[in-house]
């Protein structure tokens, strides 16, 4: 765990010197590593984590690819975008694939995972952006996907992890609370002695180190 204090007084220093901008800044984690070898998959980093405070207004949209029994259920809870099979090839278009990649969380129900991936997979894969398969509540998923942030490794020989966890319109308990958070995910899957230093930055501002 990081320590509070240290955390805070860095976050403070950190939105000092936001000034005045057109947009709403994201607050960036960076964590330094050592001593990885990254060359291995099973080093690599690969992690969903749920921000316990939120987005901070920057939550993305989601995007349910399912039949109509399962998409009827993610209409009502709330899915910004429903994709049946028959429109899933209709997707392929490239500004389509651009849309999906950039603004849309994508969840898929199992059974047609192979077809999204024909279609869509060689432009979504690449990007980390595949749909994640729905088990269990699509509506207790579709809520989780727009708290959640995913951190994957850049290449196999970057030592450091970059997170998007909360905007400066966020108070700094509630931002302390989302960066432990992911610093405790990366540090149980790289060990705390592999991690060099930890920074905090804006959008637009200078890194601020946090240890």
């Amino acid at each position: 765990m990081l320590d509070k204090n240290k955390l805070l007084e860095a976050l403070g220093k950190m939105l000092e010197d936001k000034g005045k901008r057109k947009f709403k800044q994201s607050v960036e984690l960076i964590i330094n590593m050592r001593g990885i070898d990254f060359t291995k998959s099973e080093n690599r980093l690969n992690l969903d984590i749920l921000l316990p405070k939120g987005k901070g207004g920057k939550e993305l949209k989601v995007g349910v690819i399912a039949e109509e029994n399962i998409a009827n259920q993610a209409k009502k809870g709330g899915a910004d975008l429903i994709i049946s099979p028959s429109e899933i090839a209709s997707y392929a278009a490239k500004a389509k694939l651009t849309d999906l990649a950039k603004n849309y969380v994508l969840l898929t129900q199992p059974n047609i995972m192979a077809q999204v991936a024909k279609s869509l997979g060689q432009y979504l894969g690449p990007r980390g952006k595949l749909p994640k398969p729905i088990i269990g509540n699509v509506v207790e998923m579709i809520e989780r996907s727009r708290k959640s942030i995913r951190i994957a490794s850049k290449g196999k020989y970057l030592p450091v992890a970059h997170a998007f966890v909360g905007t400066e319109i966020m108070g700094t308990e509630d931002l302390a609370e989302n960066i432990d958070t992911v610093y405790e995910a990366v540090k149980n899957k790289v060990t705390e002695g592999n991690i060099k230093n930890v920074y905090i930055k804006l959008t637009m501002g200078k890194p601020v180190k946090v240890m």
